[in-house]
């Protein structure tokens, strides 16, 4: 079965060029009684739920992410750069028994569980599976075992679009826009939590 290759390891210079602080992934999207859910914290329980195995790269300065990480069970790869490509390389190396990789960025929170397991289960009959939402492609992007080499040889910032339009993809229409919506700006962190579900509040 596929896993789930959680990209984290980013900057998000334009949430900080908007006015937000600090790494956008660590930024607060709503409290509870316990805690505080960062929009990591979101996105990785969104993972969790799907019954999929998780594996989560980021960066080593980015130790909230660790700590959700550690407290959560979920395997890190930490990379010292923040390149789409080389992250990908990175999370693949060390999952070496997956046949199956679902490319996830960890700024989009809002995909539900089922989605994932929609993606993974179409995976078994394709090379690449995208979702798309109203013709526009989205996340998470399916590779199969076969690509494993080519993945692992992937470079830069345009991560896996060259191997992904290199192949034929097997689109799965989803009458969600969770999977094409991400938190870039500092505004779109008005989301609260309810039951593991992310719903806007504005």
């Amino acid at each position: 079965m596929a896993g789930i290759l959680l990209l984290a390891a980013g900057s998000g210079n334009r949430f900080i060029a908007a006015g937000g602080t600090g790494n956008k992934l660590n930024a607060v999207m709503a409290k509870t009684a316990e805690n505080s859910v960062t929009v990591f914290d979101a996105t990785l329980a969104q993972t969790i739920a799907s019954g999929l195995r998780v594996h989560v790269v980021t960066r080593p300065d980015n130790v909230p992410v660790q700590d959700s990480c550690a407290r959560a069970k979920v395997p890190v790869t930490l990379a010292e750069t923040g390149g789409t490509g080389e992250s990908i390389a990175a999370g693949v190396r060390d999952t070496p028994d997956w046949d199956g990789w679902l490319i996830h960025l960890a700024d989009m929170p809002f995909l539900t569980p089922d989605i994932f397991i929609a993606v993974a289960d179409t995976l078994r009959s394709a090379s690449v599976v995208r979702p798309y939402w109203q013709n526009t492609p989205g996340h998470p992007v399916g590779f199969a075992c076969p690509l494993r080499e080519k993945l692992l040889q992937l470079r830069g910032d345009q991560g896996a679009r060259e191997l992904i339009y290199s192949h034929e993809i097997l689109r799965v229409d989803f009458n969600n826009p969770a999977v094409i919506r991400d938190i870039d700006l500092p505004s779109q962190l008005s989301a609260r939590v309810s039951n593991g579900n992310m719903y806007a509040t504005s």
